[in-house]
């Protein structure tokens, strides 16, 4: 193969159906109609300036025969900004695989940006030491909520899309449970006292493994810590939904939460300067696509 026939080069709107048909021929399991969502919902959010929207593809006689999507973020913490990209799904055609490197070089040239890789395949997880990744999260906590310990009058509330306003919830706080509760997923505040405590959940079916059954993802909370406080009270909540369990990212068992610590999965990498913390997936791949 001719190397001067293969180029790549940024995804654009116009690619969004050609690059749909590729990831499904890559993806088993995942449908046309999937990826499609996901890529229309990156084409409506806010992405940081001079950065891709949809990420990068390898191209080949006008048609795309590799992919790899992008999702950068502009996040604001503590008067401190920085850039956040999840390094999502990639696929390269089997006889354009020599040229897989092209997409990588790509995807981590800026020295400035966190990148982050939420759902790395066991198999992986050597190649991407090797790349300079470096691991924040070891596993996955299956906690049931329920059997944790009560905190006296808490109470749980749900925030939609088309939620006015939270007492006592910041505006920032507001707007991030408004727009995942857009997304598809769950966007609650468990109130103690006159503290509004926000949480974002997904709806996750653990479909094999100890646990087959319906459970939430955590997705978003300000601190591990605000989770066990809330965890009864969110508990009770779920279980009226047939969610019993709720997994939590997690570097080993959490004190004052019940439930099962495990390494076979779960694990997450970041390259870059600004450390990801635990409990904090959003405007990533896992909302934006799904679980």
């Amino acid at each position: 193969m001719d190397a001067r026939k293969v180029r790549c080069r940024e995804i654009v709107e116009t690619d969004i159906e050609a690059v749909s048909e590729l990831l499904t021929r890559g993806f088993a399991g995942r449908t046309r109609d999937y990826w499609t969502r996901g890529l229309h919902r990156q084409r409506e959010r806010e992405i940081p300036a001079g950065c891709p929207r949809y990420g990068y593809l390898l191209e080949s006689a006008g048609l795309p025969v590799g992919v790899l999507l992008l999702l950068y973020t502009q996040r604001t913490e503590a008067c401190a900004s920085d850039i956040r990209c999840n390094v999502s799904s990639w696929y390269v055609e089997p006889e354009f695989r020599n040229y897989a490197t092209l997409l990588t070089s790509m995807a981590q040239k800026h020295k400035h940006v966190t990148y982050i890789n939420i759902s790395p395949a066991a198999n992986t997880w050597p190649i991407i030491e090797a790349q300079g990744f470096r691991r924040y999260c070891s596993g996955m906590l299956f906690a049931v909520p329920l059997l944790s310990r009560a905190e006296s009058g808490a109470t749980v509330e749900v925030v939609t899309g088309s939620t006015a306003a939270v007492a006592g919830l910041p505006p920032a706080d507001l707007d991030r449970l408004r727009s995942h509760a857009d997304y598809g997923c769950l966007s609650l505040v468990c109130r103690i006292g006159g503290e509004a405590i926000p949480f974002i959940m997904l709806p996750k079916r653990m479909k094999s493994g100890r646990f087959p059954m319906p459970a939430m993802q955590l997705v978003y909370c300000r601190e591990i810590a605000d989770f066990v406080r809330c965890a009864r009270a969110l508990g009770r909540f779920l279980i009226l939904r047939g969610r019993p369990l709720v997994v939590v990212d997690a570097n080993g068992p959490i004190a004052g939460l019940a439930g099962i610590y495990t390494e076979t999965r779960g694990r997450k990498y970041f390259k870059g300067p600004n450390p990801p913390r635990l409990a904090d997936l959003t405007e990533t791949e896992l909302v934006l696509y799904g679980p």
